[in-house]
């Protein structure tokens, strides 16, 4: 079957394992001085390795790939204690996996093993939330008088993005240069409204062919009813828009771009 797999770039992997820990399901293992996939069957494809890597050299593709079996999962993370018994469950709990989760409480039940607690990301003291995808209720846009936000998620900013969360399924996507924010005073009135947000910046940030593939794994993996892209006029915010076609054409996905041009003055263009 052809599924959602991570790939490794053994060119820029320099086998510092940080990648390792991460994958508590085993599908990593350093081999010869490198961080292979040593099974596809261990593998969901979540990509909870992907933000380790201090070299990029991890990405997730779609190939065809033996179906992940969480029941072989489990077998193989029981063996090693309850630390990673429990590392397993939050990282299908927070990438939305619940299914896996029943299959996983089942198992641990089965064997009676003791049902570890999960933590609720919302009670989470200190640190960065990262990849743990909050939904927000947002506002109406009839109630964004006086300064109300109508932010709907989790966080924003495409480096911290989880392409699997489970409010980009539907979703109308609102992707936004860094600095939109602060030259329009009704963005949230006017474009945010109802809609998810996505930030970067194309001139600043570094990984802008990461961005590429982060998005494209979001239209990959969901129904993406809109794609709006917000913009300054200044000539280097036009690589915002490039990097969305780029990630709709690896994406195989034809959906029309609604472009919105702000002014350094602050007016729509």
């Amino acid at each position: 079957m052809k599924r959602k797999i991570i790939e490794i770039d053994v060119a820029k992997c320099n086998g510092c394992g940080v990648c390792i820990p991460n994958c508590p399901e085993g599908a990593l293992q350093l081999i010869d001085g490198k961080a292979r996939l040593v099974s596809d069957l261990f593998c969901d494809g979540l990509g909870a390795c992907l933000g380790e890597c201090p070299r990029g050299a991890i990405r997730t593709i779609e190939r065809e790939a033996e179906p992940y079996d969480e029941r072989r999962v489990m077998a193989n993370i029981v063996r090693q204690g309850a630390g990673t018994i429990r590392a397993h469950l939050k990282h299908l709990k927070s990438h939305g996996e619940f299914k896996y989760l029943e299959t996983a409480v089942a198992c641990l039940k089965e064997h009676g093993l003791p049902i570890p607690e999960l933590e609720d990301p919302d009670k989470q003291s200190g640190g960065c939330p990262r990849t743990l995808a909050k939904k927000l209720a947002g506002k109406p846009e009839t109630a964004l008088g006086g300064g109300a936000s109508a932010l709907r998620q989790w966080p924003v900013q495409l480096k911290l993005l989880n392409p699997a969360a489970e409010y980009f399924d539907h979703a109308d996507l609102l992707i936004s240069a860094d600095c939109v924010a602060h030259a329009y005073g009704a963005f949230h009135r006017d474009f945010l409204a109802g809609k998810i947000l996505v930030i970067l910046c194309p001139k600043l940030d570094s990984d802008i062919e990461g961005y590429v593939e982060k998005l494209a794994e979001i239209f990959r993996r969901h129904e993406i009813r809109s794609v709006t892209v917000a913009r300054m006029e200044v000539p280097c915010c036009g690589g915002t828009v490039a990097i969305v076609q780029e990630a709709l054409k690896a994406a195989g996905k034809a959906l029309e771009i609604n472009i919105k041009t702000i002014g350094i003055d602050g007016e729509i263009q």
